[in-house]
């Protein structure tokens, strides 16, 4: 018996004094995460101040972010370049590409035939945005959006340009926007997780979309992105095994948290009490998701605003709507992800398509917001991870031809919280190459969407092996001109 326990003193380790020393408030923790309110904090108080960030006053409480995953061609939707069209099938300048890095299909281009768009444009409200006739429905909201035409990036293929912008870096494993939303200023309904993830896809040439996008890297697990399927379930794993109701599942969860309180006082390992949050989440989401995601109630008007296809479980109209009701029950960021956008071949054939999935949709969600009070407190932003180049790849007399990656300069748009209605911010050359004002960065983005929720991007940070990461990185700079 001496022997065991001169092994255990040999065996206690500095990491398990301060493991132990630490339990009394651990314990502490994992109470208050069991039963909210116990020790006198207020359940709705923000996280913010447990992180000691200073809060101001937001200028938005939540996020729809409708990233056009496979980079929209900004010369065929919101940049008019009518050079393009009168020197179509000439090279581009020399002076104008600067000897720019290409991406390996247009690398070995002899020459690069420039093109114009083979859609009008026209211009619409009192800024006179230029937009293209495939996107007739957010033509028509005008005067409610930012375009901002000159977002550019330092990554030039697509899966470190998707990363880039979803996380602030082009490799894995660092948390994404929603994650940093969810950990700076936690949700506004404890029913509902603060990050909601709903894909879709069109009829145009895809690219696969991945969990780091929506992960939460170094951040507690509790902060990653929650999936909503289109399948019978919109939440997996969420309903109760056969044979199991309500009581006896909350009698289940009970005692586990019992377990789990004994493993952490045990080992003081914090993802426990991330379980412990995700178990009682779920619990509580059983009642939530359901009627959520039940869009057969919607009146009649707004099925016919948004479009027959909102019906439609998995589609980009039905996840818009559903992305409607995330947000006005307090979700924190709804994240859309809608494939289908990659055309370096038939661009003629296939963007069109793609338009008509998203274009009356998108604007059904502005004019939804707007006409419920929410679009002012709501931020909703339309984009891809690039932009198009003004040249062509393939064969442009047969008509088939598409447009290779360019990141040097492309739109995006915002609107709602906080950002100035009805403006264009920033210009490209005639060309539509090179950006000669008012440059944004993704860091600029990310710096400037965190704002708009009323956080310092600077010190919205956490600690990961020694050094003190945040969205925005070591840059960012607020786009000013894009905000009322």
């Amino acid at each position: 018996m001496q022997n065991e326990l001169n092994k255990y003193r040999l065996n206690y380790t500095r990491r398990h004094f301060l493991t132990r020393a630490g339990l009394g408030l651990g314990s502490i923790a994992l109470g208050s995460l069991l039963i909210p309110g116990a020790f006198g904090k207020k359940e709705e108080e923000s996280s913010l101040q447990a992180l000691g960030i200073p809060q101001f006053a937001p200028k938005a409480k939540r996020i729809i972010y409708l990233f056009q995953n496979g980079a929209p061609s900004q010369l065929e939707s919101f940049d008019y370049k009518p050079l393009l069209t009168q020197m179509q099938g000439k090279d581009l300048p020399a002076s104008i590409r600067m000897g720019q890095r290409l991406t390996g299909m247009t690398a070995s281009q002899e020459k690069f035939p420039l093109v114009g768009s083979a859609f009008g444009f026209k211009q619409y409200g009192q800024s006179g945005a230029w937009i293209s006739d495939m996107f007739p429905q957010i033509a028509s909201i005008a005067d409610d959006i930012c375009i901002v035409k000159t977002i550019h990036t330092d990554a030039i293929n697509h899966d470190p340009a998707l990363t880039f912008f979803q996380t602030g870096a082009q490799q894995g494993n660092r948390p994404s926007m929603g994650a940093w939303m969810s950990y700076g200023l936690g949700s506004d309904n404890k029913n509902l997780p603060a990050y909601c993830v709903l894909l879709s896809r069109g009829r145009g040439n895809g690219q696969g979309v991945y969990s780091k996008l929506w992960t939460n890297g170094f951040l507690d697990s509790i902060h990653q992105g929650v999936v909503f399927s289109s399948g019978e379930d919109p939440v997996l794993y969420l309903k109760n095994p056969e044979g199991q109701d309500k009581v006896s599942r909350r009698d289940m969860l009970d005692n586990l948290a019992k377990l789990n309180a004994l493993s952490f006082e045990h080992f003081g390992d914090p993802e426990i009490q991330t379980k412990v949050q995700q178990y009682e989440m779920s619990y509580r989401m059983q009642t939530a998701v359901p009627e959520l995601t039940d869009l057969s109630k919607e009146p009649d008007n707004i099925i016919k605003m948004y479009g027959p296809d909102c019906l439609v479980p998995g589609t980009y109209a039905a996840n818009c709507l559903l992305a409607r009701k995330l947000s006005e029950s307090g979700v924190r960021f709804v994240q859309l992800y809608h494939q289908g956008w990659d055309q370096h071949g038939n661009l003629v054939g296939e963007m069109p398509l793609q338009a008509q999935d998203v274009d009356r949709a998108s604007a059904a969600l502005v004019k939804d917001l707007k006409q419920r009070g929410l679009l002012d407190e709501t931020l909703v932003i339309w984009g891809g991870e690039f932009g198009r180049t003004n040249y062509c790849q393939g064969d442009l007399s047969k008509d088939n031809y598409g447009r290779d990656h360019h990141p040097k300069c492309f739109s995006i748009w915002m609107a709602g919280g906080g950002i100035k209605p009805g403006t264009v911010y920033g210009e490209t050359d005639e060309f539509g190459y090179n950006i000669v004002k008012d440059p944004v960065s993704v860091h600029d983005f990310h710096a400037t969407v965190l704002h708009l929720m009323g956080v310092n991007h600077e010190q919205l940070t956490f600690k990961h092996l020694g050094r003190r990461y945040r969205l925005t990185d070591v840059e960012g700079t607020l786009v000013k001109g894009i905000m009322a």
